[in-house]
């Protein structure tokens, strides 16, 4: 007995929807791990020159700047990964149907 699987088709809205959320998440996690590498990075630089460690630093002139770039190149890459992945289950969803 073998089960037969439909596909379903695609809808142009769940792209959008996936893009935002991934870019989203990424972004934080990026700006997560650029501040705590900052930070650290900051404390060690105050501790080897003797001298209070400024952490507004690590906020505007890292994290942030690595932050945006990151979401700018997440966008770009999930949306021309979405829409080719949009475009090939579209394609196949058309050849399911011819059989």
């Amino acid at each position: 007995m073998a089960s037969q699987l439909t596909a379903r088709t695609p809808h142009w809205y769940g792209i959008p929807v996936r893009v935002l959320l991934v870019t989203f998440i990424g972004t934080l996690l990026c700006f997560a791990m650029s501040l705590l590498l900052a930070i650290l990075g900051i404390v060690i630089a105050a501790k080897l020159r003797g001298v209070h460690p400024d952490m507004r630093i690590a906020y505007r002139l890292i994290a942030l700047p690595a932050a945006v770039g990151a979401g700018v190149a997440i966008l770009v890459t999930m949306l021309v990964m979405e829409i080719r992945r949009y475009r090939q289950t579209k394609a196949l969803s058309v050849i399911e149907r011819m059989r």
